[in-house]
Formats: C-alpha cells, structure tokens, sequence
C-alpha cells in the first residue's frame, strides 16, 4: 500500500480527537456554582425562602423553627453565624435543614462568601 494511504489513515484518527468540548456541553445536568456575583437578594434571600422558610419564616417560627426568624436581611444578619454553622453541619449545632438533605456545597460556599464579604444588604 502507498504511504499516502498510510498517511490518510493516521490522519483520519489524529483529527477527531483534537475535538474541544466545554463542560457544560458535555455535562449539561451539572451547575455552574456561581461564587462571583453573591448577592442577598440574587443569591441568600432565594436560598433561604427555598430550605428555611417553611420553618423559619416570620409566620411560622414560633411554631416550627424555635422562634428563630430567617425572613428578611436583618434577621439573616443576626443569625449570620449560627446559620454558617448549622449548614456547614457543624458540632454543637443542630444540622439544617432539618429533616433534609444537606445543602450542596455550592450553596454554603455561597452564602459563606456573602458573610466574609461583609453580609451587605444588595
């Protein structure tokens, strides 16, 4: 056989492999954790009203969340800390949320990064 078979036949392996993919193409299900752009109304108020509130919100935390509010920026401020911890399912804290599955990673980074920010009002 000719050496320009050869040739056609290396080639015709080499080039579909220098095929460049982006993550999200090629993992469509997976997020991309945004740790950029926190902020408490994009970020922490949505994520608090999705996994604290059917227990913590103003109506309902004397019932089910031991009084301890987390609706609204003041009350979050307050509770900054002990929330860092009981997502981070620290000891000595009681893990939230309760009878839940523990956040995802990104989430916690999130709102931790919003804190060591400055927990600022945007």
């Amino acid at each position: 056989m000719s050496r320009i078979f050869y040739l056609l036949i290396a080639l015709s392996i080499l080039i579909p492999s220098c095929v460049y993919e982006s993550e999200e193409s090629l993992y469509p299900g997976i997020a991309v954790c945004d740790t950029v752009n926190v902020t408490f109304s994009g970020i922490i108020s949505p994520m608090l009203s999705s996994n604290c509130l059917s227990c913590h919100s103003n109506a309902k935390a004397n019932i089910s969340g031991s009084g301890i509010i987390l609706e609204g920026y003041s009350n979050v401020l307050i509770m900054q800390d002990a929330i860092r911890n009981t997502i981070r399912h620290n000891a000595s804290y009681s893990p939230m949320p309760k009878d839940a599955p523990k956040l995802k990673d990104c989430q916690i980074r999130q709102f931790e990064i919003w804190v060591d920010s400055g927990s600022p009002d945007n």
